[in-house]
């Protein structure tokens, strides 16, 4: 075996501090300085670490009027979506319309100091106010507290660093329940659609009962939702058209005008649908005393007085749960909620990063703190919303203190329009958010993925099929675990490159090249491969070990079986460029005798015309010779 030299750092000598400084920055113990907790302090807290932490302090001292004035439309803008879909968003948790507004305002501002992304205004989404609903039902108070844990559980994965939980969350996994939550959504909504009443939890469950209640459907509610829904994706695509962009010269200012009122309609569409039926529904009050269409009814106004998320609630056959009941009736949505949401905000950021590196365990922090606040303004979990940051990215936004002029919008509606939001129809917020929702569901990979990898299709439609059929934290956690089983599979069987090659003394020998590491689930295959290899003929055998960067006590011990059983039939077995951390596991338990390395190719020459097993046996000599 080839030795292997061994570094050790020289350790240098710090000169003794000055007495009077040592009290300060220095403690002396056995003779060897260290530094104090002041140095210490001083050195952790840096205006790197400050910047990374607040990033506003990185950001505000450049502000400028130029960024103010973008943050200033963008701000506006997002308000006039985020609250029609506020409101909306409360309905599909299964809570009162207000508190959908509560959660829009403060997880705003505190982003503003602790956010990273620019384009992320903390409010309501699709995804956690269906969450909600499934995990809380219906309960304020369980949909309250479950916003205080759900922070709790953000801020401490943030200070522990746990953001690489998300990453077992894979692409074709979370397509899968992402397009079902969209259709869970809209399924949701048809109830308000046609006026019904719908139970069930389950995708499946609540379709049945839509079949069967649907003989007892309004006339005018479907009529005025679809003609809304219709209205919407109009105005959506008049968004999207881009007067002149053909033109050799660009548009003309004319054009330019047009297009940023035809943006400008496009963006504000859910705005401009609810005050339309609004106004509508208000007339059939006035003119007629009532209205044809159901109706939000009376929202409470004012902003919330700040108050402790509840730890008790009154049951509805009059008995009381604590903290503790509580918990236990939340389940596993307390870490399924934050996972989801850190997830889709974390997916947000690295779309509208500008190719900057997402920390994401600063998102945890802002958000884990946004929620915590949010508990106190009795809002329900929230994050960031994909459809509010493309407004607000196509809005011109700057920085994240255009979130200051969104809550401020919407702590204007809850003080001085609440009382017109009574006569907003229910099927018009049902038709915001299915004419939204539909642009959720993500059928345009499974092309992409079919030529990519056709088997990632099993875990994404797996998780697909089962998050409509099962409860939601139950679907994604069994697409995650069969995502985990495929990689353990794809691990546990390496690929081999087998070559006959000759040295440059004209021995053959058989290079074996796996292509990863060898950990415990793959040991045993790649032992009988390399054996099976070996065995079709007697010539020496290396294994290449470029790509083995780690392994473990297992697979020392499988090499160890391995190089006695080449020992045994006296076929020599070399390792060829074996990485030093690997190199001391496997002499950990190999015999040394057995385990032989080399690094240069030269040195296969040496070894093999100085391993006895390929020298020719003497033969003994004939009887009676003498």
């Amino acid at each position: 075996m080839i030795p292997r030299r061994k570094h050790n750092a020289s350790s240098g000598s710090l000169p003794p501090p000055d007495d009077k400084h040592a009290s300060n920055d220095y403690i002396i113990s056995d003779g060897a300085p260290r530094e104090g907790w002041r140095s210490a302090l001083r050195r952790r807290i840096n205006r790197k670490t400050l910047h990374k932490r607040i990033p506003i302090t990185a950001w505000l001292p450049q502000y400028n009027t130029e960024k103010a004035v973008g943050d200033l439309i963008a701000g506006i803008t997002v308000g006039l979506t985020v609250i029609p879909q506020s409101l909306a968003y409360s309905n599909i948790a299964g809570l009162p319309p207000q508190h959908g507004l509560y959660g829009s305002f403060l997880g705003c501002f505190i982003y503003i100091v602790l956010g990273g992304c620019r384009a992320v205004p903390a409010g309501p989404t699709a995804i956690a106010s269906l969450l909600t609903w499934q995990i809380a039902e219906g309960v304020i108070e369980k949909a309250i507290l479950l916003t205080f844990l759900s922070g709790l559980v953000k801020l401490l994965m943030g200070v522990l660093g746990l953001g690489f939980l998300i990453n077992f969350v894979s692409g074709p996994v979370s397509s899968g329940f992402t397009s079902a939550v969209a259709l869970m959504i809209a399924t949701s909504q048809v109830k308000d659609l046609f006026a019904i009443t719908v139970t069930g939890a389950t995708f499946l469950q609540q379709w049945i009962s839509i079949f069967s209640n649907i003989h007892t459907a309004s006339l005018w509610d479907p009529v005025l939702g679809f003609i809304c829904i219709i209205l919407l994706l109009l105005m959506r695509k008049i968004g999207m058209i881009k007067l002149g962009a053909g033109n050799e010269n660009g548009p003309s200012t004319r054009q330019k005008v047009l297009t940023k009122v035809m943006w400008l309609l496009g963006t504000c569409r859910n705005a401009i649908v609810v005050v339309l039926s609004g106004v509508l529904g208000f007339w059939f009050v006035a003119a007629h005393g009532a209205s044809p269409v159901r109706l939000m009814g009376a929202i409470p106004s004012g902003v919330p007085v700040p108050r402790p998320p509840p730890f008790s609630y009154q049951r509805a056959d009059n008995t009381t749960a604590d903290f503790l009941e509580m918990v236990s009736e939340l389940g596993s949505g307390i870490i399924v909620i934050p996972l989801i949401v850190l997830l889709e905000d974390i997916s947000i950021c690295k779309a509208f990063s500008d190719g900057r590196t997402v920390d994401a365990t600063q998102e945890m922090i802002a958000l884990g703190i946004a929620n915590i606040g949010n508990s106190f303004m009795q809002a329900y979990p929230g994050g960031g919303s994909l459809a509010r940051s493309v407004v607000a990215n196509g809005s011109g936004v700057k920085t994240t203190f255009n979130g200051l002029y969104t809550g401020l919008m919407v702590i204007m509606a809850l003080q001085f329009f609440t009382q017109y939001f009574e006569y907003i129809p229910k099927a018009a917020l049902a038709a915001v958010i299915i004419s939204a929702i539909l642009f959720m569901v993500e059928y345009n990979v499974l092309k992409p993925m079919w030529r990519a990898k056709k088997l990632d299709l099993i875990p994404g439609i797996g998780t697909f099929v089962l998050c409509l059929t099962l409860p939601l934290e139950l679907g994604i956690l069994t697409g995650v675990v069969v995502n985990i089983i495929f990689i353990l599979y794809h691990a546990a069987r390496p690929k081999f490159t087998v070559e006959m090659l000759k040295t440059e003394a004209g021995v053959e020998y058989l290079m074996i090249t796996p292509d990863r590491c060898l950990m415990f689930p793959s040991v045993d295959y790649v032992r009988r491969l390399v054996t099976k290899c070996a065995a079709s003929s007697s010539v020496p055998v290396v294994i290449e070990c470029t790509h083995i960067y780690s392994a473990d006590y297992t697979a020392a011990k499988s090499i160890e079986q391995l190089t006695a059983d080449f020992h045994a039939r006296r076929q020599p077995l070399y390792f060829y460029n074996v990485k030093p951390s690997v190199c001391s596991i496997f002499e950990a338990v190999a015999k040394p005798e057995h385990f032989v390395v080399f690094y240069e190719d030269d040195e296969l020459d040496r070894l093999l015309a100085a391993d006895e097993r390929l020298q020719p046996r003497k033969q003994p000599p004939p009887a009676g010779h003498a």
